[in-house]
């Protein structure tokens, strides 16, 4: 109850340099991220006003392409992190930019006790995370076999959790595509709910559950008139 408190009363991130969207974010989510999904895959959005603007929040997901996380963290309005494997960020440049765009390191081979360690510190800081429910790409874009993580999260740091569903991603650039096709993508953003009652694993899975409903269901809706 007490870090749910704070997620609704969390002080705005202007008064907290460390919440605010680092330069090299704004300029890769304007200058390249922006043009590419409202261009290029004449993109849309529902539901924006669903997005809390603060306190911690785990983002969560179906996936279908590597299109995916940028699209995310531009359309939320407020930065979205996501796990990026720790030898990325010692490659100069690119390094910088992932880690200024909101990415966190995870070491290879690392299991999934660490990698929820390092996303639950993201979150006690208020911060956004990004889970794709099902873990990997789905060829038909939907969520098929939800995993409990994003679920554990929540529980773990008494964050809400905001199912997103991206559509068309998955026939724009899926698995097992190498072309590139400009088709729309359009994102359907639903209202956040509350973490599970406890880590039981019942409670996990009834929440990865009820997301994953809530995801497909967004999905079935199509897209944006």
């Amino acid at each position: 109850m007490v870090n749910l408190l704070k997620n609704l009363f969390i002080k705005n991130p202007s008064q907290d340099n460390s919440l605010k969207p680092s330069l090299v974010y704004k300029l890769v989510s304007y200058c390249f991220v922006f043009p590419m999904f409202r261009i290029l895959f004449r993109g849309r959005t529902f539901g924006n006003f669903n997005t809390p603007r603060y306190g911690s929040l785990v983002v969560v997901a179906n996936h279908g392409s590597h299109l995916d996380p940028p699209l995310l963290g531009h359309v939320l309005g407020r930065p979205v992190s996501f796990m990026a494997k720790a030898e990325l960020f010692n490659i100069p440049l690119l390094g910088s930019i992932i880690r200024a765009c909101g990415a966190y390191p995870v070491k290879r081979g690392a299991s999934d006790r660490e990698a929820i360690r390092v996303a639950s510190a993201c979150l006690q800081e208020g911060k956004a995370i990004g889970v794709f429910l099902d873990g990997t790409r789905q060829k038909d874009g939907r969520v098929n076999r939800p995993k409990p993580g994003a679920a554990l999260l929540a529980a773990r740091t008494g964050s809400y959790l905001l199912p997103v569903a991206i559509i068309n991603s998955h026939k724009a650039l899926g698995a097992g595509n190498s072309l590139l096709r400009l088709l729309p993508i359009h994102i359907r953003i639903g209202k956040p709910i509350p973490p599970p009652i406890s880590r039981h694993k019942k409670d996990l899975e009834a929440k990865s559950i009820e997301l994953q409903n809530r995801i497909n269901l967004l999905l079935d809706k199509g897209l944006i008139n």
